[in-house]
């Protein structure tokens, strides 16, 4: 793209693709393009037809380098938590002698050594996060180049995800004739922007209610610890008005964001509006408590589960209590039922970027926020990953005097912008 400031976040989702393109001048983030396009090929957050997605992938770029006016060939993507596995790691080698700095070399051999281990078949690393170095007994070190050691210890966090969600994500964003940059689990892209750092640090609970699934994720000690994921989101709500009020699943969809409210108690009976009905020539009129009534019954459902599940982590014993985003929270009256049913202090992020002022952009922006907060030493871990498209977009700055270049160091530093931020977690502790 030829502008080494800009970023673009491809989020893929069950109902919608979107790409958010950002420029970043001196650390302030501006957006200069979004694109919108209806999904096709995926079902419950997964890509099931590599063709229609590449397809539809390929349209929301185009909508967004007409806004932009940017040619697009590299993006941060998203993939979601389904199957996700988090998982502790050690790494450790002998440097050399005590006289031996530690180099860029030493970090990607000591991460290297990190992932020396026997995966099941149907499972792929996706990243892996440094949570600190350790120099000859010395820990807590977030970086360790220029120091001098005889033996260097990585311990970090792994995930690893289901092979087919990874390699039909990857194979779609090349259909469409893109280079992935490097891809984010979902809910550590949306904690980027949705928590802030107290929140992320102290322990909160996001959960981002999509159109397909609804994802629950833990942060805590600035790590993702734990995941849930339930397969039911606001297509289903979709569903439900359409079957229940036997119309078509377009006027439904209508029906639920001109009217809909997820809590039944704060609309009426006597707020009425005209629904077209199958096999009838004039529409029925339905009460909005009705409306609110379906809509209430299938989220209370998805939020009793994901409910469930968090309990039995005690995963309410953290501070921060419950955020939740995602498009289907634009829903009026749904901060009210969720914290009826977690019985929790709730509340909802929208972004605040011009034109972005929708829920549903959450995670297009976190993966932006993750590709320029990447660290160098972030990089050099990201290096020696197996899966050949999360290589980072440039190379770390050498280490500032009086530290020593690495003397193995053969390509010139690339001024670059960094592709994602530690997006890797710890298990719930």
């Amino acid at each position: 793209m030829g502008n080494q400031d800009i970023y673009v976040g491809l989020d893929i989702g069950t109902t919608s693709i979107k790409v958010i393109v950002a420029e970043y001048v001196q650390g302030q983030m501006n957006i200069i393009g979004v694109g919108s396009q209806r999904s096709e090929g995926l079902s419950r957050g997964v890509i099931v037809d590599i063709d229609k997605a590449a397809a539809a992938i390929r349209a929301a770029v185009n909508q967004a380098e007409e806004k932009a006016s940017i040619k697009i060939d590299r993006v941060v993507a998203g993939v979601p938590a389904n199957m996700l596995k988090i998982e502790q790691v050690t790494g450790m080698i002998a440097v050399g002698d005590q006289s031996k700095e530690i180099t860029d070399a030493d970090v990607k051999n000591v991460a290297a050594a990190a992932l020396v281990r026997n995966l099941p078949p149907e499972r792929e690393i996706l990243s892996l996060a440094p949570t600190e170095f350790i120099v000859d007994g010395f820990d807590d070190i977030k970086d360790p180049r220029g120091m001098i050691g005889v033996r260097l210890e990585l311990r970090g966090i792994l995930f690893t995800v289901p092979k087919t969600v990874l390699h039909n994500t990857k194979r779609a964003i090349e259909k469409a004739g893109l280079t992935i940059g490097s891809i984010v689990v979902a809910p550590l892209a949306a904690a980027q922007v949705a928590l802030s750092a107290n929140e992320r640090d102290f322990g909160t609970i996001l959960i981002d209610v999509g159109g397909g699934q609804t994802t629950a994720a833990v942060m805590h000690d600035n790590k993702l610890k734990f995941t849930d994921v339930d397969q039911e989101g606001g297509e289903y709500i979709t569903k439900d008005i359409s079957v229940v009020l036997n119309t078509g699943f377009t006027d439904a969809e209508k029906l639920k964001r001109d009217y809909g409210n997820a809590d039944s108690l704060a609309t009426h009976d006597t707020e009425q509006f005209p629904v077209t009905v199958v096999g009838k020539t004039e529409p029925v009129m339905i009460s909005e408590k009705y409306l609110a009534e379906i809509i209430e019954a299938r989220l209370t459902q998805i939020f009793k589960r994901i409910d469930a599940a968090l309990q039995q982590i005690n995963a309410y014993s953290l501070p921060g209590g419950i955020v939740i985003t995602g498009g289907t929270t634009a829903l009026p009256g749904i901060v009210e039922l969720a914290q009826d049913i977690f019985n929790h202090p709730v509340k909802r992020y929208i972004p605040e970027e011009m034109g972005l002022r929708h829920p549903a952009f959450t995670q297009g922006l976190g993966l932006i926020q993750s590709a320029a907060q990447m660290t160098d030493v972030d990089i050099l871990v990201a290096s020696v990953l197996p899966t050949p498209t999360l290589q980072a977009v440039r190379e770390p700055t050498p280490t500032a005097a009086p530290q020593a270049k690495p003397a193995d160091k053969t390509t010139p530093t690339e001024k670059k912008s960094s592709v994602f931020k530690r997006f890797i977690g710890n298990f719930f502790e």
